[in-house]
């Protein structure tokens, strides 16, 4: 029974696919409404589902095109960041090896003199370096008194000393005060601090004699008969060089060569100017013993004849 059945829908289907073939193939005008009917109604629905599947694949696409941008950015970024730090780091060591070279030349300017380096690692408060501490002391032979140098010149004197570090008070501080002379005439002038006036870059200079030949562009060196100070230290340069009101006396100012804002690296003398005048009286005391020294030999000859 149910083969029977089977058989009757596959016969029926069959004739009606063959009715369908026939009558499209002879009343091909009968369908076309009905073909345009489809038409109107499935076209929207395939451009939409043709634009959604595009909007899709390009997300998609501008996904994985941002995600492997990121992942560039990123790579490149750290690249940029390993270039910047190589960049800092070799122009902070340009800037150290100018510094060094500067102190090697001054060093060379200064042969006569024993001198060790020492880095600035502290300092008061205040735009300049008036008073500031270096990592050098006692244990390595800074002692009280000892010239500091830096900058092409005279940056001030050591006021207190520990094992490893020492005080260093520069020439621009309101207290100090220069023996200093004209490089050129051998002239005497004093170099004093001012923190107010070194905000224009200038110290002043004073006690120049009426007829002292000191003028504008001079150097300014320390001078042999200063205390502290070993002599021929260049300080800075004179300018606007004037007679006092009073006619005995000249003043001006004077343009430091070293630089105090930026002090870093510096010299230190580790030999004073005490250590120099007691080798000189030494040397001057010498001949007088050996005089003396020879007329108790001169006696002694003559009370043996």
């Amino acid at each position: 029974m149910e083969s029977k059945r089977s058989k009757y829908i596959l016969i029926g289907l069959s004739v009606f696919c063959i009715l369908l073939i026939g009558v499209t193939s002879f009343v091909d005008g009968f369908l076309s409404p009905l073909r345009t009917g489809m038409g109107f109604f499935l076209n929207p629905i395939q451009s939409g589902i043709n634009k959604a599947g595009t909007s899709l694949y390009n997300s998609v696409s501008n996904y994985s095109s941002l995600k492997n941008a990121m992942e560039e950015k990123q790579v490149l970024q750290a690249q940029i960041d390993s270039l910047i730090e190589e960049n800092s780091r070799l122009q902070a060591e340009q800037f150290e090896l100018e510094r060094l070279r500067d102190l090697y030349q001054m060093d060379q300017d200064y042969l006569q003199y024993e001198k060790i380096g020492a880095r600035v690692i502290a300092k008061d408060s205040g735009d300049w370096f008036q008073v500031f501490r270096i990592n050098k002391g006692s244990a390595d032979g800074v002692r009280v008194d000892a010239n500091v140098i830096a900058g092409g010149g005279l940056v001030g004197i050591v006021t207190d000393v520990g094992a490893h570090y020492a005080t260093v008070r520069s020439i621009i501080d309101d207290v100090s005060r220069v023996s200093a002379m004209a490089q050129q005439s051998g002239d005497i002038c004093i170099v004093g601090g001012d923190l107010t006036l070194f905000d224009e870059g200038r110290l002043r200079i004073t006690n120049i004699a009426e007829n002292g030949d000191i003028k504008d562009g001079d150097r300014i060196v320390t001078s042999n008969i200063s205390a502290k100070f070993l002599p021929g230290i260049l300080i800075g340069y004179a300018t606007d060089i004037t007679t006092d009101s009073t006619r005995l006396t000249k003043s001006g100012y004077l343009v430091p060569v070293a630089q105090f804002d930026s002090l870093q690296e510096v010299l230190v003398i580790t030999e004073l100017k005490e250590d120099e005048v007691t080798s000189e009286t030494a040397e001057a005391e010498e001949p007088a013993e050996s005089e003396n020294a020879g007329e108790p030999e001169t006696t002694a000859d003559t009370e043996g004849e």
